[in-house]
């Protein structure tokens, strides 16, 4: 019989997660808060939830893939929450960007519940969890490791195990997330400045992304901008978030961090001037006299 694994939360990772285990041959609870998304994973043969408990119940292995610390300790402890009806010795795979203090103390109530807990959060946008061949940052104990191997071979192309410690994972995954947001501005600074200087904007990003300028993140956001297309498959208000994780963790131990702080006012500008919602790319739309393309174009 297929091994029940859960996933809660289908936006464009927790979607790619899902579809990785289907054609891995799990069987494949999922919930969601919206309905449409549940049923065209039903139709691919997902089995839908209407709750995080009803979805813990039949499942040995339940993956988080939500947005933040709030989101996770909904699903997981909240009303109708997944741990409530898990069985004991069951596997938790929490995937949101959060707080090194927070995956540590949620291992400790996740022990205490009687299950256990991976702290593992994602890398490498829906394109890389459509394919199953996502960047896993994780820690945890063995044992935790060793209850869901199967699934981690399913979901990832790499699976980077950091120790034995809760939080240690959050902690790479925040490293990660200062540079991506770092990058992402720095390729709209870049941009923006072309566009100010009259420079044709796909020959710029020909020449960049052919020269040492180049980042992955430049590589991969600015044709959304030469595209006028901001549909978000990681939000501006995303990069709120990580980069105030990144400057938090910091500044418990008064550690400067001058060009994460610089970025993380950039997102913060974009999303309070009504960007937040859009792709991360639209932080370029704070930059004024900017001729940005409207959108008209796909």
């Amino acid at each position: 019989m297929s091994r029940n694994v859960g996933v809660i939360g289908l936006g464009a990772m927790g979607l790619g997660v899902a579809r990785s285990l289907l054609r891995a041959g799990f069987a494949v609870h999922a919930c969601d808060v919206r309905a449409q998304v549940l049923e065209a994973l039903a139709a691919e043969g997902g089995i839908a939830c209407a709750t995080p408990a009803e979805l813990g119940g039949k499942c040995d292995v339940v993956v988080t893939v939500v947005v933040n610390a709030a989101q996770t300790e909904t699903v997981l402890f909240g009303e109708s929450g997944a741990v409530s009806s898990m069985k004991p010795g069951g596997v938790i795979l929490a995937c949101a960007t959060v707080s090194p203090a927070f995956a540590i103390d949620l291992g400790k109530r996740v022990e205490a519940a009687g299950l256990q807990l991976l702290d593992a959060p994602l890398s490498g946008g829906a394109a890389r969890a459509a394919s199953g061949e996502m960047t896993m940052m994780t820690s945890g104990p063995a044992a935790a490791y060793a209850a869901c191997e199967d699934v981690l071979d399913a979901i990832a192309g790499k699976v980077y195990r950091l120790g034995d410690a809760h939080g240690a994972g959050s902690k790479v995954k925040i490293i990660n997330q200062l540079l991506a947001g770092v990058h992402i501005a720095a390729a709209a600074e870049a941009m923006a400045l072309g566009l100010r200087e009259g420079v044709d904007p796909d020959a710029l990003y020909d020449v960049i992304t052919h020269s040492a300028g180049n980042s992955w993140m430049f590589e991969n956001r600015v044709p959304h901008i030469l595209a006028g297309d901001y549909t978000p498959l990681s939000a501006v208000d995303i990069f709120v978030k990580d980069l105030g994780l990144v400057l938090d963790t910091a500044r418990t131990s008064k550690f400067p961090l001058p060009l994460s702080a610089a970025a993380h006012q950039m997102f913060m500008m974009a999303s309070t001037a009504g960007h937040g919602g859009e792709d991360d790319s639209a932080v370029i739309k704070i930059f004024p006299g900017i001729d940005v393309p409207k959108g008209d174009k796909k």
